[in-house]
């Protein structure tokens, strides 16, 4: 939670950097260092459990050569595998996997589970559609997922109003140009609204609305194809885990929805207040 903050918090120093001094006396850096330390540790830990566990591995390979590990490899394991990287290009790029995995996801969920419950037509149309696929049985797997339209567009809709960045990953422009009568220059910092985008009613009708039929004939995907939607960024810039995001966030709220019939016992409209519902099994 403190590293998901500190991303988000305003850094004067990078806008005016002869005030920097404001953000280092505001306490900002100091609570960076303790988690950027905190993290290094804990990285350093996963690193060493992946280097122990392959050592075991292979003796116990050498021992017997019809013995086969069971072990399933994760993403450590492959950024280990791979000669002359070095140890803290290793931690960063977990950092990004564990930052960007995790956090978004979660937001992803819990906007849809709050649309759904405040949209109660909207999540029966969903659950019918999956005994519709599924029949009686408890789980749904991935196979199932792309006979489900419905679904597919009702996360789409909680995406273009809830993107779980609103406001993508910083960019650079990497030349001079001049667009709609400012003169831009080349190393200027561009901060791309998405929230706005997707709810700009030149492109969307009513757009405040949760509306999932709008993508039910509609091409418009997230996928950085359609630049009136682009909750994972488009271009070279663009999320790298856009498929596993949308995995992730199918099968989890597929799951939730086809086990579970929800309702709220308290719920505010913004989300300062985590959402809280109650689950109880489908009879």
């Amino acid at each position: 939670m403190e590293f998901t903050e500190l991303l988000g918090t305003f850094v004067i120093g990078d806008f005016v950097p002869w005030l920097d001094w404001l953000t280092r006396v505001s306490g900002v850096y100091s609570r960076a260092y303790k988690v950027a330390s905190q993290f290094d540790n804990f990285l350093d830990q996963v690193l060493d459990e992946h280097i122990n566990r392959q050592k075991e591995t292979r003796s116990i390979e050498n021992v017997s050569s019809d013995t086969k590990s069971h072990t399933d490899y994760d993403f450590a394991d492959v950024l280990l595998t791979l000669q002359g990287t070095d140890r803290t290009v290793m931690k960063a790029l977990l950092l990004d996997v564990f930052a960007g995995g995790t956090d978004t996801v979660s937001t992803m969920v819990e906007w849809a589970m709050t649309e759904l419950i405040r949209h109660p037509t909207v999540m029966k149309k969903v659950q019918d559609e999956m005994r519709n696929v599924v029949g009686e049985a408890k789980y749904i797997t991935e196979e199932n997922l792309a006979h489900m339209k419905y679904l597919k567009a009702m996360i789409k809709e909680n995406l273009r109003l809830h993107p779980p960045i609103p406001l993508l990953v910083p960019r650079e422009s990497m030349q001079d140009v001049k667009l709609e009568g400012y003169n831009i220059a080349c190393g200027t910092r561009i901060i791309v609204n998405a929230w706005a985008i997707a709810r700009d009613p030149a492109y969307w009708d009513q757009p405040e609305e949760f509306k999932p039929e709008r993508f039910l004939n509609s091409s418009i995907d997230v996928k950085g194809n359609d630049f009136q939607l682009i909750p994972f960024g488009a271009g070279r810039r663009g999320c790298p885990g856009i498929v596993f995001a949308i995995a992730v966030n199918e099968l989890v709220l597929a799951n939730l929805l086809h086990q579970f019939d929800w309702k709220t016992i308290g719920i505010t409209m913004h989300k300062k207040t985590p959402l809280v519902a109650i689950a109880t099994p489908r009879q």
